[in-house]
């Protein structure tokens, strides 16, 4: 029995060597990865800043890279950017939060596992189904009704379709963030006599502010992020507006414009796509250095 015993404990000890340095393999694929998108963006930038400066970049009002005279400032794209993304934190914030607090603290538990999966449905349905969504229902069907005068591609109608999409994803997080809050703390304010919508609002909230918050982040650091819905249903017009019923242009929207055209590889219409990509890659990523700053702000510890 011993040498079967030794063969085993020299298996195990090859095993426990081996195992480490494949997962160490399969990080560093990930990590390599990123290192070679950023380098990347960061090269061909570099290239586009050669031929563009920065200060023309970031100050011009006028963003038109594929027709003469060219323009390339960045403004009229991060404008229709946020537009967007602001109306849709407007649409997401308040129905997700609502859902959250709802089924976190209301809903029995079966009504609850029976509408949070329906209600997370809506994050698996593509992009592109709620692109046309926005356009051919949302647009021709309900907001020309309401403004007559609205572009049939324009930031509104994109803006909603993509808060509806982000919804699932602020009303998963809160509502995770909430569940975890221990039971105890809301015992304990009923039993000082607050009432349930005390509970929510002095207690469970704040306690659960920081997955409440990270939510919020991710899902506008989403929303900055999305492509397909704003590609159909805004537009590809680069205009410095606020008006939410005319046609804009975000950033991914122009990256698929380029990306799908006929521009030859190594011009200054090319080299302008990975400049909005970095600069969409830095907006994103100051979104998410929030969210963990935030997180870990504001975690609540207990006992």
């Amino acid at each position: 029995m011993a040498r079967p015993l030794a063969a085993q404990r020299r298996q195990d000890r090859f095993w426990d060597k081996l195992i480490p340095k494949i997962f160490l393999i399969l990080s560093m694929v990930t990590i390599l990865t990123t290192v070679g998108i950023v380098l990347t963006l960061v090269l061909e930038t570099t290239r586009f800043f050669q031929e563009v400066s920065l200060l023309e970049f970031l100050t011009d009002t006028k963003w038109t890279p594929l027709i003469q005279p060219q323009h390339f400032g960045i403004l009229p794209l991060i404008c229709g950017t946020l537009l967007v993304t602001g109306i849709a934190v407007l649409i997401a914030v308040p129905i997700g939060l609502g859902s959250a607090i709802y089924l976190s603290e209301y809903a029995p538990d079966g009504v609850r596992r029976t509408l949070k999966p329906i209600l997370e449905i809506l994050a698996g349905i593509p992009t592109i189904v709620y692109g046309y969504f926005a356009l051919n229902f949302l647009t021709q069907d309900v907001l020309k009704k309401i403004f007559p005068s609205i572009d049939t591609f324009n930031a509104l109608s994109a803006g909603i379709t993509v808060g509806i999409m982000i919804t699932p994803m602020i009303s998963s997080l809160s509502e995770d963030a909430m569940s975890a809050v221990p039971r105890r703390l809301r015992d304990g304010a009923y039993a000082l006599g607050s009432t349930r919508l005390e509970v929510v609002f002095r207690v469970v909230l704040p306690a659960a502010l920081s997955g409440i918050i990270s939510s919020f982040v991710l899902a506008f650091s989403r929303a900055i992020g999305e492509t397909m819905i704003v590609t159909v249903a805004a537009g590809s017009t680069p205009k410095l507006t606020l008006n939410p019923l005319e046609s804009i242009q975000t950033m991914t929207a122009y990256i698929v414009q380029v990306a799908t055209g006929d521009i030859s590889h190594g011009g200054i219409e090319y080299s302008s796509v990975f400049a909005v990509g970095m600069t969409l890659f830095l907006f994103t990523l100051a979104m998410n250095v929030l969210a963990q700053y935030i997180t870990r702000k504001f975690r609540e510890e207990y006992e």
